[in-house]
């Protein structure tokens, strides 16, 4: 699975939502019509409306979150991508999707023209290593910070690394022998 967003809070009270976008595509993978594969797995359990009223959770049972969530529109609002999702009419039910990841099948996803251009999901679980070949943990994940997109590396002892993934400091990355190649400078591996 290639993660594409996360659900934030609710805009306004018709079922919108913000969505932290993940994404170099987000006209693509956010387009009207476009379906999304839901992972809850990193939100708690859900929450149980309290006021009176027709929706299940209204009544004290639990919203559950769909599997699938398809696009019905979209718009950007002071940088923000505002989306809302078939099914989803109200704040009630938006309040219950904050958190769920938002993802596509990664088979689905068609490879970069550009070499030097990777999906995230091509560089989870590469194992990181020096110009030596001194081994230095494996990618778990990518971050997209506003600076530069980050390498999440495990390390050999069980702390966490972020690796600018910027040619100075990841010269290459090997899918086919299952590596990248990173020449930290001074101090880096010690934050």
């Amino acid at each position: 699975m290639l993660i594409v967003g996360r659900i934030g809070r609710p805009h306004g009270i018709r079922g919108e939502v913000s969505v932290e976008v993940r994404t170099d595509e987000p006209e693509d993978r956010f387009a009207v019509g476009s379906v999304l594969i839901t992972d809850p797995t990193a939100v708690p359990a859900p929450p149980v409306a309290g006021r009176a009223g027709a929706a299940p959770a209204d009544l004290g049972v639990p919203v559950r979150v769909p599997d699938r969530l398809t696009v019905e529109a979209t718009r950007w609002h002071q940088g923000r991508l505002l989306v809302f999702f078939e099914g989803v009419s109200d704040r009630d039910v938006a309040e219950v999707l904050r958190g769920v990841l938002l993802c596509v099948d990664s088979t689905e996803v068609r490879p970069p023209a550009d070499p030097d251009e990777f999906n995230d999901h091509q560089l989870v679980g590469l194992a990181a290593v020096t110009p030596a070949g001194e081994p230095l943990g494996e990618v778990t994940r990518v971050d997209h910070a506003p600076a530069s997109d980050l390498l999440v590396l495990r390390r050999p002892e069980g702390r966490t690394a972020l690796i600018p993934f910027v040619k100075a400091i990841v010269p290459e990355v090997d899918l086919a022998a299952g590596r990248v190649v990173v020449d930290p400078p001074a101090g880096l591996l010690d934050l």
